[in-house]
């Protein structure tokens, strides 16, 4: 593991006072490493967590070549281009169970969506697409309906025994149970939650049940960190409100620093602001036994977000985030910068959400020199296309434009401003907030 001033000193360009924000998670996936307890959990258990290991595929999926729907099974090989086929209906084959009997030239066979397909059938007619005579015992294909092998789904087309299911890293979504579950297994191995603190900071913090007074605000962060941390499968230990007292701050700093993985602070990191912070965090960093420890404090190239601390802290070096205060903020450097760096702490390989095109339908002024993360709507055109508008007001503390959004407009150090109809990049909020 390197120190803080290593990582730095790797960074070409590495500027504290003016940060450019594509060289934060550079820092960040140098300064974190992944868990390495694991643990076997149920399968119900799993949501969220991340794969520990490969899982190998006990079996082929589907095991049998059967129906991909309800309908008449039958050997493909007697379709005939432009002609009709009379085949003579022998029987019904039910999903569960192999149908027993022998078919011969002309013959089908009644068939259920997820039947094994007899011995010798290959293909599938739907039974919308067929006549059938009164005594039902007949059934024609009208001519050019299908072609051989049509609507059969193939022992192990979804996966071959064997073969890789999952990958260790994986995060397991609703769709990974899903599929693990298919391959008959009951628990899947894990890493454990990382444990992730946070409080915020300020003599102007209200919690909830306080009474209002002049000049106080009551707290949102720490209830929009218990969500967005939940949501990633981290297990979240809220500390609340800590005031700008000396002994209030080292307690809170100390007592995180024993039990979390990571440290999430709100407040506190802008110049100027709550010393007292600052000084608690140079002094738990530069008490890490590992020697590792430190705190670097950033000035980022961006809007919202600009301040912000990370580092080391505590005998067993925790990993700071000292984010800023205003909501906003908050959560855009999380989504930016903590986000990618904590999946990267719970072993996950998963990727930042992908940035989309959308055409902008206002013009949006930009100077170069910073990235921009506005809040905007994402809408799909009369043309197909992804189109995206701003919420308005973009300040730091109009909480209730995160509201209103469904991703971020992302407007990058180098971009100047953006005209009507000009394609940018959007991040889409749907899984992340």
């Amino acid at each position: 593991m390197k120190s803080i001033d290593q990582i730095a000193s790797e960074l070409a360009g590495y500027d504290p006072n003016a940060l450019r924000a594509d060289k934060v998670n550079t820092f960040l996936a140098e300064l974190v490493s992944p868990v390495a307890d694991i643990e076997t959990v149920a399968l119900f258990d799993g949501l969220n967590r991340v794969l520990a290991d490969d899982i190998t595929s006990p079996i082929s999926v589907p095991p049998h070549d059967n129906s991909a729907m309800d309908g008449f099974a039958f050997d493909g090989a007697q379709l005939s281009i432009g002609r009709a086929l009379e085949l003579k209906m022998i029987g019904t084959a039910f999903a569960g169970k192999a149908w027993q009997g022998t078919i011969v030239h002309g013959e089908c066979v009644k068939i259920m969506t997820g039947a094994i397909m007899p011995q010798g059938l290959d293909t599938v007619v739907p039974q919308e697409m067929v006549t059938v005579n009164a005594e039902k015992t007949q059934v024609t294909i009208p001519p050019n309906a299908l072609q051989a092998g049509d609507n059969r789904r193939k022992a192990g087309e979804d996966l071959q025994q064997g073969s890789p299911a999952l990958l260790k890293g994986a995060h397991l979504t609703p769709a990974a149970l899903g599929l693990i579950a298919s391959l008959g297994l009951p628990t899947v191995k894990v890493y454990r939650k990382i444990r992730v603190a946070y409080f915020s900071t300020g003599d102007e913090i209200l919690s909830l049940g306080d009474a209002p007074r002049e000049g106080a605000v009551y707290d949102s962060n720490r209830h929009t960190l218990f969500g967005l941390l939940t949501r990633m499968g981290c297990e979240v230990i809220d500390m609340g409100v800590v005031h700008d007292e000396p002994a209030l701050l080292e307690a809170a700093f100390v007592k995180a620093a024993d039990v979390a993985d990571a440290i999430i602070t709100s407040g506190g990191v802008s110049v100027g602001e709550a010393d007292y912070t600052r000084a608690m965090m140079k002094k738990l960093a530069s008490e890490s036994s590992s020697g590792l420890g430190g705190v670097a404090f950033w000035r980022i190239a961006m809007r919202p977000g600009r301040p912000m601390a990370v580092g080391r802290i505590g005998t067993k070096s925790s990993v700071l985030f000292g984010l800023p205060g205003n909501p906003v903020a908050v959560m855009v450097t999380f989504l930016a910068f903590v986000r990618p760096a904590l999946l990267r702490m719970m072993g996950s390989t998963a990727s930042n959400p992908p940035l989309l095109k959308a055409r902008c339908t206002e013009a949006i002024r930009k100077k170069p020199g910073r990235t921009e993360y506005q809040r905007g709507t994402v809408t799909t055109s009369r043309d197909g296309n992804l189109e995206v508008k701003t919420t308005g007001n973009q300040g730091s503390g109009v909480l209730s434009s995160m509201v209103k959004a469904n991703g971020l407009i992302v407007l990058h150090h180098d971009q100047s401003s953006i005209a009507v109809g000009d394609e940018i990049d959007v991040m889409i909020f749907d899984g992340v907030i």
